[in-house]
């Protein structure tokens, strides 16, 4: 089709063409949403079996406990303590790691 060609389209098919528009969008939408809230199934089997979700991020990342202190600007021996729960790790510090992981905080905290 070529720049200044129309095309006529009867109320109908326009009217369903506009419905299926809003419903792809729709789901596009939804699908945007949940997507941070997921998380990938080798974290939820690492986490599974019991290793950190930090860790478990670092790990789907490739990233070394200095490379995530250098990211995260939080000392290599305090991401340390926090993925072997010995600390609980600072709102501070967890936002930091988060946005260096590129997760929502939450995805790091577990009960």
């Amino acid at each position: 089709m070529s720049a200044g060609e129309t095309v006529t389209l009867t109320r109908e098919e326009y009217n369903a063409l506009v419905e299926r528009t809003a419903d792809l969008e729709d789901r596009l939408a939804a699908a945007e949403a949940t997507h941070d809230a997921r998380i990938p199934h080798e974290v939820a089997l690492a986490m599974m079996d019991g290793v950190s979700p930090i860790r478990a991020f670092r790990d789907l990342h490739g990233l070394t406990l200095r490379d995530l202190s250098e990211r995260s600007g939080v000392a290599a021996s305090y991401l340390s303590e926090i993925e072997r729960g010995r600390k609980p790790g600072s709102v501070a510090a967890l936002t930091h790691i988060a946005e260096s992981l590129g997760v929502p905080i939450d995805a790091l905290v577990t009960d």
